[in-house]
């Protein structure tokens, strides 16, 4: 950041008074400019044990697959952005979402939050924002080519849960070390 977003003069970095980081402050009309994570929600969207995938058509990771998920919108929560995303990016609508888990990625400022549901039924189809929209069964994933380590950590531990049929609430935090492959 070079300029205030208020005033439009420079900021600098400077701790500010009763704060313990560096912000970019304006030195004119002394706005604290916050730079916070980014909020992104997901649907797990399941019919009859398959998964719904879409291969994105935007950047980043264009052409690979990825569940339905995005940038939560000011105004909605959670819930309302998961089911936001899944519509604009798969054409699909769901039922019985439930809250399944919570990915901190401190290292790229981003938290994830993803919803399990069923398909309302088995219309869907690609949009501008997917190229492709397919379900697939577990041993079908194409793991090789998923767009986001988020995506293969979910997947991974849902299908686990899905063998025992327990689908508690994950909370995890994902380091740069452990979304290595």
């Amino acid at each position: 950041m070079k300029f205030c977003s208020n005033c439009g003069n420079k900021v600098t970095q400077q701790i500010p008074e009763g704060d313990n980081r560096l912000r970019f402050v304006c030195n004119h009309c002394n706005t604290v400019h916050y730079q916070n994570p980014s909020v992104i929600a997901g649907v797990l969207p399941e019919h009859k044990q398959q998964i719904l995938l879409c291969k994105r058509a935007i950047e980043p990771q264009k052409g690979r697959w990825t569940l339905p998920a995005g940038f939560l919108e000011n105004d909605e929560s959670t819930l309302e952005g998961a089911l936001r995303e899944c519509d604009e990016e798969a054409n699909a609508e769901v039922i019985e979402p439930t809250l399944y888990a919570l990915y901190d990625i401190p290292y790229i400022n981003q938290v994830y939050v993803f919803y399990r549901a069923q398909l309302k039924n088995k219309e869907f189809g690609p949009s501008s924002e997917s190229t492709e929209v397919a379900l697939f069964n577990e041993e079908d994933i194409p793991w090789d080519e998923l767009a986001f380590p988020v995506v293969r950590a979910v997947l991974k531990r849902y299908l686990s849960d899905r063998k025992s049929n327990q689908f508690n609430v994950i909370q995890e935090v994902i380091t740069r070390q452990s979304h290595r492959p």
